[in-house]
């Protein structure tokens, strides 16, 4: 049972009564010291055991309490921090210790409840507590189940997905309880050596083999073929990243039949995020996952539906009012309107040796799920954009160490100065100026990349466990006409961005609509776009009148 550290030398009696509620599925300590929390923290952790949070007073008698949380955060990296100040020394600490919440030394500054129900208080102990069992612990109950040998690239790209989406998943090795009885419900059984595997039983379904993360994807989610040929949706939306999530929600929300096409897990980029703080309306962060999840649910409660799994391979733009097509290689999608929102991919490095151990070690994004197998091993993150510094802090939960490596001479030009605060108060992150990786290696998986100093030529080589590039931005729009015009870089024009020579008339097309009449393009993909979550949320939410205004011109 994992623990949660209470800590106050006056009110402890105070804060045990208050998490009362959680002794069902906590195992609660109460301590007065830091030095006590200190030693309850390591008895737990050398005892395989597992500690969700630590919460303390303002006011601790042997230790100033960021000191304490940093002691606290050497012995257990991934329990989350919150201090529950005393209404007599809420305002008097306030000004200190909020300091600490910029540079990320604590999650939360509370006020101690000052009476029963104090639910506004215990929602953000829930928040802590839910961030922390979707990272850290096993699932008490999974959702997906997966028989696999072991950390192979497939297993690894499924698991990251079922994380992405929000569905708790266990793998089991083929020889376990679990793993013999899914794997004898199949037709045939599994060949030697791995053939056959993973094996993947969703929901109540029957087991299955999986050969891509897209098999998985269609035994939850279904395909486009789910839909009647004959069925013209109002909207299509192509990508499910903050852009077309939000389109999908204020679209639907306003009656029109709304469909959402996602090559891959909800939430795009931004979902790999493991901590988003600089998001309107939640002070304490959140994942990128789960606000994906949470606009997903909201666009389904108004009707939309999704396809995950399956990226579209081509648009055939409709003439004379007729419908546009979308082609996906399990069907085809019809549309009156159609909002491309693929956002951009993680630019590729290109080193034959690095792309060969893609998901052995290497990974494009911060996956989520090879974080926990970085557990006390040396990791590096390629990048100086804010998905590298967040990816940087969720993995210095687990690894022993991580390095930044960035071309230019630090972050501040290309990363939130929050970001760059957080990241030099953690002792287990650096960051290494100049660098790149030209080289890497290993038996069978990652072991050693090679590091050249961008100044001055020098080679390295060091040990590396794991390599997460965050390399900036790449389009993905190459399945699009060439009726819709792109910038040199491949971004979609919107607008008055759109070349005169391109233009129907005499006036440009709508701010975010392009060459297309009736297509347009929200968020990232789009030339010009400011490339962050609020910035694409607001385009998809702006994008739907213009939708609206082609679906219907009679003013």
């Amino acid at each position: 049972m994992p623990a949660l550290i209470l800590v106050s030398a006056e009110r402890a009696d105070l804060l045990a009564d208050e998490f009362g509620r959680y002794r069902r599925d906590y195992d609660i300590h109460t301590v007065t010291t830091a030095t006590d929390a200190e030693a309850v923290a390591a008895r737990i952790r050398q005892d395989g055991g597992h500690v969700a949070l630590f919460v303390a007073e303002s006011q601790l008698p042997d230790a100033q309490v960021l000191d304490a949380f940093a002691r606290w955060r050497a012995i257990v990296p991934t329990a989350r921090r919150l201090i529950a100040a005393h209404w007599s020394r809420f305002l008097v600490d306030a000004t200190d210790l909020r300091s600490g919440l910029a540079k990320g030394k604590v999650d939360a500054y509370l006020l101690m409840p000052r009476g029963v129900r104090d639910e506004e208080f215990h929602t953000a102990v829930c928040e802590l507590l839910s961030d922390w069992g979707s990272t850290v612990p096993a699932p008490e109950i999974e959702t997906v189940r997966v028989v696999s040998e072991g950390s192979d690239a497939l297993t690894l790209a499924i698991r990251d997905f079922l994380d992405r989406m929000g569905m708790p998943n266990r793998t089991y090795a083929p020889d376990t309880t679990v793993g013999r009885e899914l794997l004898a419900q199949l037709p045939e059984p599994p060949g030697p050596a791995g053939v056959g595997l993973p094996v993947v039983q969703a929901m109540d379904q029957p087991p299955a083999v999986a050969h891509s993360v897209r098999d998985v994807a269609i035994r939850i989610y279904g395909q486009p073929t789910d839909i009647d040929s004959d069925t013209v949706s109002d909207v299509a939306i192509v990508g499910a990243g903050p852009a077309g999530l939000a389109t999908a929600v204020y679209a639907s929300s306003e009656g029109l039949s709304t469909v959402v096409l996602e090559a891959e897990a909800v939430g795009g980029q931004a979902g790999t995020s493991s901590m988003i703080r600089n998001y309107l309306g939640f002070p304490r962060g959140i994942s990128g996952m789960r606000l994906a999840q949470r606009a997903r649910n909201q666009a389904i409660r108004f009707g939309t539906r999704f396809f995950t799994g399956w990226p579209v391979t081509g648009l055939e733009p409709g003439s004379h009012g007729a419908a546009h097509l979308l082609q996906t290689e399990g069907g085809e999608v019809r549309a009156r309107a159609v909002v491309v929102a693929t956002g951009v991919t993680y630019r590729k490095l290109r080193v034959p040796a690095i792309e060969s151990l893609v998901g052995l070690g290497v990974f494009y994004g911060s996956a989520m799920t090879a974080a926990r197998a970085m557990e006390d091993g040396d990791v590096v993150v390629v990048g100086g954009g804010n998905s590298a510094g967040q990816a940087a802090i969720h993995l210095a939960r687990f690894a022993h160490s991580v390095t930044i490596l960035v071309r230019r001479d630090g972050l501040e030009s290309t990363m939130s100065q929050y970001l760059i605060g957080e990241l030099s108060s953690n002792p287990r992150i650096q960051v290494a100026p100049c660098s790149e990786v030209i080289d890497a290696g290993g038996d069978g998986r990652l072991e050693w990349i090679t590091v050249r100093d961008t100044r001055t030529g020098a080679e390295a080589r060091r040990s590396c466990s794991g390599l997460f590039l965050l390399l900036g931005a790449e389009p993905h729009c190459e399945w699009l006409p060439p009726e819709i015009a792109r910038d040199e870089k491949g971004f979609v024009l919107t607008g008055r961005d759109v070349p005169l020579s391109r233009w129907l008339g005499d006036l440009p097309p709508g701010s975010l609509e392009t060459t297309v009449p009736g297509i347009f393009a929200a968020g990232d993909i789009r030339s010009g776009s400011m490339k962050r979550v609020a910035a694409a949320s607001g385009e998809g939410a702006s994008v739907v009148p213009l939708v609206h205004a082609w679906l219907d011109p009679t003013p």
